[in-house]
């Protein structure tokens, strides 16, 4: 995979950590190797204008994905693509890692914005249902084979 990734945000993250959980995700879901990723970790500034230009919402958020080529799971047959932009806020994201580890919550948002450039959402009841399950799956399966 060329997963690329930066860190705007002044906050020390665990980029290796994020490249890793990016990668298995877009593995786990046949993703072909050569497709490219752009990971960027943004401040709360940065994602409030991001979150206003692009979604029409006022204020900050944890995570913006916008994707690319529109590949879908299970498409490395059909070769590599783009996939488009992940932005992550670190700061935002440690707001709601409450009872658990920065890193934590930032593995999660990293599988969740994985999962939104690959064509998954939340919005309808059987969608989120779909999506959740995918997402805690995949990130059950990545902490248990460290």
């Amino acid at each position: 995979m060329g997963i690329e990734i930066e860190n705007k945000s002044g906050i020390d993250c665990n980029e290796t950590q994020i490249l890793d959980i990016a990668g298995f995700v877009l593995e786990k879901l046949g993703i072909h190797p050569e497709s490219d990723l752009s990971i960027i970790l943004v401040s709360e500034d940065e994602m409030s204008e991001l979150h206003v230009k692009w979604m029409d919402l006022p204020g900050p958020t944890d995570v913006l994905s916008f994707p690319m080529d529109e590949l879908k799971p299970f498409s490395a047959k059909d070769g590599p693509g783009i996939i488009g932009d992940l932005v992550i806020c670190p700061e935002f994201a440690g707001k709601q890692a409450v009872n658990h580890p920065l890193e934590d919550e930032i593995s999660l948002l990293t599988v969740h914005g994985v999962l939104h450039l690959l064509g998954y959402d939340h919005v309808e009841t059987e969608e989120q249902r779909i999506m959740f399950e995918l997402q805690d799956k995949t990130l059950t399966q990545w902490r248990d084979r460290k």
